[in-house]
């Protein structure tokens, strides 16, 4: 008889950003959503960033970070819980790419995994591209490779 007890704690980091209203105690509120997701246990926050935008630049600046956590969920339960805190939050979702938002969340990165369905890719298909995401990323864990291998500090580095 085999017997399947719970799942092992996958480490995953997921991406925070904001730039409308009360911005840092958005993302903070966040955050303490995140924590209480069924299946979900903060690891560790990195430290806030003022960024400009990309794509739309004429908006105001965001304020960026991301979060560690521990999971036992599977990375399309993350994403909806994550989807359903940015609703709670005021999140509107127009259409509009690369605009302003009372919060993003964004699933980075899931343990080793890859993964590319039409709403999720990860890791997240623009990480490598993004300072604002690569340098958060660092602050929680400087040796953080990609599951191809590639180094998260190397990426940052290569941006400058």
């Amino acid at each position: 008889m085999t017997t399947t007890g719970p799942r092992a704690p996958e480490r995953a980091y997921v991406g925070l950003g904001a730039n409308l209203g009360e911005r840092r105690a958005t993302i903070m509120d966040a955050i303490g959503q995140i924590d209480q997701l069924d299946g979900v246990t903060l690891v560790e926050t990195s430290r806030l960033r003022e960024t400009e935008p990309v794509g739309v630049v004429d908006q105001p600046s965001f304020l960026n970070g991301a979060c560690s956590i521990d999971v036992s969920i599977d990375p399309r339960m993350l994403l909806d819980g994550l989807l359903g805190i940015e609703a709670r939050l005021g999140r509107v979702r127009d259409g509009t790419r690369w605009g302003s938002r009372a919060i993003d969340l964004d699933v980075l990165l899931f343990g080793a995994r890859e993964l590319d369905e039409p709403a999720l890719t990860i890791p997240h298909p623009r990480l490598h591209e993004r300072g604002f995401v690569l340098e958060p990323l660092l602050d929680l864990e400087l040796d953080l490779t990609l599951p191809d291998g590639r180094r998260v500090k190397d990426l940052f580095s290569a941006l400058k």
